[in-house]
């Protein structure tokens, strides 16, 4: 007799791009020259003085375990930061400090949940979240964005899809994998939306350091007490100060919320690793000079990224205002057919550049939307450079 396995773990997909990512990793191994535009991670190194706040809890011995929900020495250094970038006054109490940003996402599903509950988010979306909600006992509730709106939604398009069972909304900016940056007025269109529906906004800050073209970040917990009150923040060390394999992640919410969220991770993972715990300390109160470093020449790929899509023959994009990546409009050529190979979908557009032009893309299927696939600027000019080159000599000039 075969046991039958957990039928809520069988209903969760894993990634569609792991047979593109295993034959990228192949062809490498193999000797071949694969331009890779599928990083998820600065490609900078963590920046020295974070590096050494790290070597000196090793040898101080910061080694043991802290606190279920982090340190409190780290979360008084988060309430610093979100009053002095994001305006928001937070107690300790108030914070959970968690193993990366999507461990904080977890967390927060888990808690505000119920079986059956519907969670919104736009598509093109980051992949994790559907599969997050539903592991929470929730049912994913996607809206479409479009292109001409900068992959943006608001209130109106949340009236089309809200039910009575709509218990919260995920805000994703800066977006991955859009770039989308919201303004102001939008976020307060969303947050009148979710305060008069008394709607949770669970508000994914990951990427708020890189934003471009003098626009500034705003979290929508900071627009008034009405919605702070319904707002979880989610941020986390991994973008900004390319910590990505600390996995230091954190929220802030009303003391109810993150007294719930700090037992289930006390049951599930316990504390985050200390030493990235007291490493980020460092990071957040010590010289931010690399951060603006970083986001310059980010700033730069990003130009110099969307110049050259733009000039390629059947492809083009929208040029993003945040993150590091951008969703390139492959749908013109669907229904095509170049150097023998079919052109239907996002994966198959992705094969051909891999195959034919060694360089390596996500397909849109996997953040729901299949007219795109999505290429990371988290990579040297030079690969850049090269990579899309490599594209234009295979399409064309327009």
């Amino acid at each position: 007799m075969v046991l039958e396995l957990s039928r809520k773990g069988k209903s969760i997909e894993p990634s569609v791009t792991l047979a593109i990512t295993a034959k990228a990793n192949a062809m490498k191994k193999a000797g071949e020259n694969v331009i890779s535009f599928s990083a998820g991670e600065p490609d900078f190194n963590t920046p020295e003085n974070i590096q050494n706040a790290g070597i000196e809890a090793i040898r101080s011995g910061f080694t043991k375990y802290t606190p279920a929900s982090g340190t409190p020495e780290l979360k008084e250094a988060i309430c610093k930061k979100l009053k002095a970038d994001n305006n928001l006054d937070y107690k300790p109490s108030e914070i959970i400090v968690s193993n990366g940003g999507k461990h904080s996402l977890y967390n927060a599903l888990m808690t505000i949940l119920n079986p059956g509950d519907e969670v919104i988010f736009s598509i093109p979306y980051w992949v994790s979240y559907p599969e997050l909600i539903m592991i929470a006992g929730g049912e994913p509730v996607m809206l479409h964005t479009n292109e001409d709106k900068e992959f943006k939604f608001s209130s109106e398009d949340l009236d089309k899809v809200k039910t009575d069972k709509t218990k919260a909304i995920i805000l994703n900016s800066p977006n991955n994998p859009t770039g989308s940056v919201y303004t102001d007025e939008e976020l307060q269109d969303i947050a009148d939306w979710a305060v008069k529906n008394n709607i949770f906004v669970i508000s994914d800050e990951l990427y708020e350091k890189l934003v471009y073209d003098g626009l500034k970040h705003t979290s929508i917990a900071s627009l008034n007490e009405d919605i702070k009150k319904i707002t979880i923040t989610i941020n986390g060390m991994a973008k900004a100060y390319a910590m990505t394999g600390w996995r230091i992640g954190y929220a802030a919410a009303d003391e109810s919320i993150i007294k719930i969220m700090s037992n289930i991770q006390s049951h599930t993972t316990s504390n985050p690793n200390s030493i990235a715990q007291y490493a980020s300390i460092e990071g957040l109160t010590g010289s931010q000079d690399s951060i603006m470093a970083m986001k310059e020449e980010f700033d730069k790929r990003r130009k110099i990224m969307a110049d050259l899509i733009n000039s390629i023959k059947g492809i083009s994009c929208v040029v993003p205002k945040g993150a590091f990546y951008i969703m390139l409009n492959s749908s013109q050529l669907y229904g095509s057919e170049i150097e023998g190979m079919k052109i239907e979908s996002s994966i198959d557009f992705a094969n051909l550049l891999l195959e034919k032009c060694k360089v390596a893309v996500v397909p849109g299927v996997a953040f729901g939307d299949d007219k795109y696939v999505r290429l990371s600027y988290a990579t040297s000019a030079e690969n850049i450079n090269e990579g899309l080159n490599r594209v234009k000599k295979l399409l064309g000039s327009k």
